[in-house]
């Protein structure tokens, strides 16, 4: 049942989820969880010092993330490479064999 039909039929009415985190009141909204008008109690230069380390973490995170990319494509071309060396080698070995 969707939440009117719920609401009508069964009378119930569970309001916006809510909850407490190290004294600061959040609820969820829209899809994501936010904090209640004034229940933030730190102060804004550890808001802003939080955030410029979040936004550090994500570019170092997108850096790392590029790396790997690029050492899997170096991977990859290094055993296509390898495949393809051992692939003339047995035919070098098939081409001597019959020769003799």
């Amino acid at each position: 049942l969707d939440r009117s039909t719920r609401e009508i039929e069964l009378g119930l009415e569970y309001g916006i989820p809510t909850m407490n985190l190290a004294g600061q009141s959040l609820k969820f909204e829209n899809g994501q969880w936010v904090a209640e008008s004034g229940s933030f109690t730190g102060d804004r230069r550890e808001m802003q010092r939080l955030r410029k380390r979040n936004q550090q973490l994500e570019e170092e995170n997108n850096l790392l993330r590029l790396k790997v990319d690029i050492l899997l494509d170096m991977l990859s071309e290094t055993t296509a490479e390898s495949h393809l060396m051992e692939k003339e080698l047995e035919e070098l070995k098939n081409h001597s064999r019959r020769r003799k």
